[in-house]
């Protein structure tokens, strides 16, 4: 039983203080990473060179004079064997060791007769001390739910777990430096909110005690980014959380991870190839292959199509004989999840697109792009609503929408419409949704996969 493992862990920790081992000190001997020394291993072993590694022990077989360990830190796993008759500590070691503590050790390479990399370890300590185990030593972690619920012990037993954190992070780098080669600026604007705006959600509510007011907790960047358009920047981008108070599956999370960018003085159009190239150069730059990601070779031209074409081609529909008022759910439901292949849908109603730009020569239709690959909304962007008469009016009808119950219709802003009022630059913007990105590039089948710590229900 568990309960036995713990009362038994206890105890050998109670033992090594008594024996004046302290089983958490703060000061730690390394010079090499596993990683490093596996790359360099043949001439670390010609030179004789010590080394100094610490890790976790993920792997033990005791046989008697001898104990094999299986050592991992961030970087890879190595063998270490100790010797009765080289380590001073043999006994305590023997007694005391269990698989999931850490241990630093000190040493020679050495080659076994099988041929495995392994050090001959001379000096051995505990600087960590684990009560519980690994559960792959006593029960395995087999339920997905907890996998998603106790993501540190999976990442731990699942490489691909950890490989996925890795590749997040590569990307998210990627497009960073991207966007910066090209004159972008990050900023940060505020997560709590007077009003949620720049989306079509239901948020979360939050209250400050010394302000005594209730804020909300943003569903979009989106109207802070534009006052600094106001405010004369041109190229900015922001890398952040937001919060929708929305269902959980597959494609959506209550908070998840967005990059929003504005670009003064270009279009929808030209932000369509910009998102194209920038997406396609992070694949690359991080040298990910899988069935996916062919979606993102250089030599695929993503094509373009209307979102009432769209209709017909999917779903053998006519936008025109839909009577139900919520046309993106017919969309979402009938559409959207048929797309595999990446399709720029273009050209959105009016109705849904607030803060888009209507088309020249047709105003119920504005100037605004979503890209879908594999069911998934990757990326919305459009040629940015500048005409504060225009948007206020626009905004007029969201606050009706919202006051007759429409919880995640869009909230009338007076404090952007001033700002707007001042000017604000003919812009395009995007946002893309990073988890389902990565979702793509991972070969995931959930987005809890690729957030590290995944909302989920309390047990």
């Amino acid at each position: 039983m568990l309960e036995d493992i713990i009362k038994e862990r206890e105890k050998k920790l109670d033992s090594l203080m008594r024996q004046g081992v302290n089983p958490y000190p703060s000061k730690i001997k390394r010079n090499f990473l596993i990683g490093e020394i596996l790359k360099n291993f043949n001439k670390l072993y010609i030179s004789g060179k010590k080394v100094n590694i610490t890790g976790r022990i993920i792997g033990s077989r005791d046989q008697g004079n001898l104990i094999f360990t299986d050592i991992k830190d961030e970087s890879g796993r190595i063998q270490a064997i100790l010797k009765k008759n080289l380590v001073g500590n043999f006994k305590l070691l023997k007694q005391n060791l269990d698989i999931g503590d850490f241990i630093t050790i000190s040493g020679t390479l050495i080659k076994t007769k099988a041929g495995e990399k392994s050090i001959e370890v001379k000096i051995a300590d505990i600087i960590v001390k684990s009560l519980r185990p690994l559960p792959s030593s006593w029960y395995g972690l087999k339920d997905i739910e907890e996998r998603f619920r106790k993501k540190y012990l999976d990442i731990i037993l699942n490489e691909q777990a950890k490989e996925k954190i890795v590749l997040r992070s590569e990307i998210i780098r990627i497009i960073r430096e991207e966007l910066q080669n090209e004159k972008f600026i990050e900023v940060e604007t505020p997560i709590f909110q007077y009003l949620a705006g720049g989306a079509k959600a239901r948020p979360f509510i939050t209250h400050h005690n010394a302000l005594n007011i209730d804020f909300y907790l943003r569903i979009a960047p989106e109207l802070f980014l534009k006052r600094l358009l106001v405010a004369g920047f041109e190229r900015i981008f922001e890398i952040g959380r937001v919060f929708r108070n929305e269902g959980i599956d597959r494609d959506h999370n209550p908070e998840f991870t967005m990059l929003e960018l504005y670009w003064a003085y270009h279009d929808w159009e030209e932000l369509m190839k910009f998102a194209e190239k920038i997406l396609k150069k992070a694949v690359a730059g991080a040298k990910i292959k899988n069935d996916h990601t062919e979606y993102f070779s250089k030599s695929k031209i993503w094509p373009k199509i209307t979102y009432a074409d769209s209709f017909k081609k999917y779903a053998k529909i006519d936008i025109n004989k839909i009577k139900t008022k919520d046309i993106d759910e017919v969309f979402k439901k009938e559409v959207r999840l048929k797309i595999k292949d990446p399709i720029f849908i273009t050209h959105y109603p009016k109705s849904i697109s607030p803060l888009a730009k209507s088309c020249p020569d047709n105003s119920l239709l504005t100037e605004r792009f979503q890209l879908i690959i594999d069911g998934m909304e990757i990326v919305n962007g459009f040629s940015e609503l500048n005409n504060p008469i225009d948007q206020r009016k626009r905004m007029e009808e969201q606050e009706k929408m919202y006051r007759a119950g429409d919880q995640e219709a869009s909230r009338l802003d007076e404090d952007f419409l001033e700002a707007l009022e001042y000017g604000m630059p003919p812009a395009a913007g995007l946002g893309i949704g990073v988890d389902r990105l990565m979702v793509l590039l991972t070969n995931s089948d959930n987005i809890k996969e690729v957030i590290i710590f995944p909302t989920l229900k309390p047990k």
